[in-house]
């Protein structure tokens, strides 16, 4: 707490007391002054009306006595008057009931008041014709010190307002310098030097302003010596000359000593950010053009980490980013990567050799400690996955604490993935597509592939699948999910239509394009529609043999779907030659609809304008929530999918 708060204070608890004093002192003369008036009223009261009826008794005039009481009784400061004879008869009684006005009950009870009587004798000559009792009615004395009260309150809290008002300036401007202190000493840990020009006029003040002055100067010839030697020493060490971020070296160090001191507990992510054609815009731009994407890369990692506490950038090499951030959610790690991967694709528009794909963005995150050696190659994988999804794409793997310690490189993954195919140990989820007019409606079930490790973890496709092509596996990992699709002859005839995973590049064996096809032909009549689909920039890659297959499979009553659409920059065009079933809208759209740019909107309403034209249903993935839902039904899309509609189950 500041010291100009506990003045404050101070002072506030000094005022309460005193008032607090003076208004229990208040209320005790006036309620003693109070008392004594009723008792003398009532007293005065009993005398003078005793005086009054004593001619009236002498003829034994009832009624006229009881006039008498009532015209004195009604005036209200009476609780009680009573005329009762010698033997205790009442000959006239008037009572009122207690009731006090205005007046709280709380400040009732507080402050008693035991209503003040008197008698006196009443005579018929010189006989003794009764006893007159009057009792005075407290509600007067109550309401008279209530009020009192309220106005000795009212002055103090203005008095207290007043001099906290005046108190609280005087306190600001005496204090002011050390406040000027205070400020000064955080710019020094900003490493700025102000110097206090004005000194207070107070002693004790202007001698710590002073000293203040005198370590500011100290400190500012010391920081400028050293800061200039370990600066340079960073630069040349830690930095990377283009961007300003940190250089590999950099990145590692930062990585181990977080890891270290984590001691066996730890969450965080490890990002790759890789430009993929930097060579070609060095060659074809120059290499200013180069450093001026890498500058700007290097901008957008930095604006989209700069709310994160504890991160770490680094240039790795060439046109590799790292990024490794401690302590975060594994859902703010792909939040972050998306919008990463998001604003780097803008800048295909400003690159002169026209270059579609920028960058693809691969992480890993952990809930244990890992070596940096297993971040990085678990990172590149998740990068190898993004490449495979399209042109500047995105994907974070999870790093289980359940996993094996060792890194699992190629060569493991290769017996991996071996070992698998030869044992079948590919197993089927599948995840409904539903219509956007009735969600209650399957259009179709997408069939995706895991497979089991020998620890028993079940791994998606996005996880093996990429190491797979880069094994040039991936074809006969392709034949195997086939096979296990159409030897679910019994569940197959139960659906109308299924849609089934497989990577353009596997069409360039001949081998496995005529298998498909004869299993195609012996299929009976009961099976359902299948439909093989295609990554969107995987298509465009491959686009002859995808066309090729697309007719053969097309006469044999089964058809094409592609996914992730939007990832790559290549025209509508295409799809009048293609001729798709449907175009699955990258589920990167699909988030962008919660903004309010409309670059999303107009993209994914142009888009359904051009396929309806050609009779190409669209649809929506990765669709979550129902205002999601709400925005995409604006926009006439035909199917949706996502885990609102259902989560993949094994079939």
């Amino acid at each position: 707490m500041t010291l100009y708060r506990q003045l404050l204070i101070f002072t506030v608890i000094l005022f309460v007391a005193l008032f607090a004093g003076i208004w229990v002192e208040k209320l005790h003369s006036t309620r003693s002054f109070l008392v004594t008036q009723l008792e003398s009223h009532a007293q005065d009261t009993a005398t003078s009306l005793g005086l009054s009826l004593s001619p009236v008794m002498v003829d034994n005039d009832i009624a006229t006595v009881d006039t008498m009481i009532n015209a004195v009784f009604d005036r209200g400061y009476y609780r009680v008057i009573s005329f009762k004879d010698m033997e205790g008869e009442v000959i006239t009684e008037r009572i009122l009931k207690v009731e006090i006005a205005g007046v709280p009950d709380w400040f009732v009870n507080l402050v008693p008041i035991k209503s003040p009587n008197a008698e006196s004798l009443v005579m018929a000559g010189w006989n003794q014709a009764g006893k007159l009792y009057v009792e005075s009615h407290p509600g007067f004395a109550y309401q008279t010190m209530w009020e009192a009260m309220v106005r000795i309150s009212i002055y103090f809290l203005l008095s207290v307002s007043t001099v906290l008002l005046l108190g609280g300036l005087g306190l600001r401007m005496l204090l002011k310098p050390l406040k000027q202190v205070e400020l000064q000493a955080e710019a020094i840990c900003r490493r700025e030097y102000h110097i206090q020009d004005k000194l207070p006029k107070t002693r004790e003040l202007r001698q710590v302003v002073n000293s203040m002055n005198r370590m500011t100067n100290q400190v500012r010839e010391m920081f400028a010596s050293q800061s200039k030697i370990a600066e340079n020493l960073r630069r040349k060490a830690y930095s990377d000359q283009v961007t300003g971020l940190g250089n590999r070296r950099y990145l590692s160090a930062q990585v181990e000593a977080r890891l270290e001191a984590a001691q066996g507990v730890a969450r965080g992510a490890l990002l790759i950010v890789q430009l993929e054609n930097l060579k070609k815009i060095n060659d074809f731009d120059g290499f200013a053009a180069g450093d001026t994407l890498l500058k700007k890369v290097a901008d957008i990692l930095k604006q989209e980490t700069q709310v994160i506490d504890d991160v770490a950038l680094a240039r790795l090499t060439g046109g590799d980013f790292g990024i490794f951030i401690s302590a975060i959610d594994p859902a703010d790690v792909n939040s972050v990567a998306e919008s990463i991967s998001r604003n780097i694709r803008k800048l295909a528009i400003e690159v002169d050799s026209q270059v579609e794909n920028i960058a693809h963005v691969g992480g890993v995150t952990y809930d244990y400690v890992p070596t940096l050696s297993k971040l990085l190659s678990e990172a590149d994988n998740a990068l190898q996955g993004a490449r495979r999804k399209g042109a500047n794409q995105w994907l974070v793997a999870e790093l289980s604490s359940q996993e094996d310690q060792t890194v699992k490189g190629k060569i493991w993954w290769k017996e991996t993935l071996e070992d698998v195919l030869a044992k079948d140990d590919i197993f089927l989820y599948g995840q409904p597509v539903v219509s956007s007019a009735d969600h209650s409606r399957v259009l179709h079930q997408e069939l995706l592939s895991r497979i089991a490790m020998q620890s028993g973890e079940i791994v998606s496709a996005g996880v093996f699948v990429p190491l797979a092509e880069r094994l040039q596996l991936v074809s006969k990992l392709d034949m195997v999910v086939l096979a296990k699709v159409f030897e679910q002859k019994e569940k197959m005839a139960t659906l109308k239509s299924i849609a089934v995973n497989i990577s353009p590049s596997s069409l360039g064996d001949s081998l496995f394009v005529k298998w498909i096809l004869a299993q195609l032909q012996r299929l009976p009549g009961n099976a359902p529609h299948i439909i093989f689909e295609f990554s969107e920039y995987g298509a465009v890659q491959y686009i002859d043999l995808v066309k090729d297959f697309s007719r053969e499979v097309q006469g044999l009553g089964h058809g094409i779907g592609l996914d992730h659409f939007g990832q790559s920059f290549a025209n509508f065009g295409y799809l009048k030659s293609l001729r798709p079933e449907y175009v699955k809208i990258d589920r990167a759209f699909t988030k962008e609809l919660e903004s309010d740019q409309g670059d999303s909107e107009f993209f994914i309403g142009a888009l359904c304008g051009v396929a309806h034209s050609l009779d190409i249903r669209v649809i929506a993935e990765g669709v979550e929530r129902d205002d999601q839902v709400a925005m995409l039904l604006e926009l006439n899309i035909d199917a949706l999918q996502g885990y609102l509609f259902g989560q993949p189950q094994q079939v």
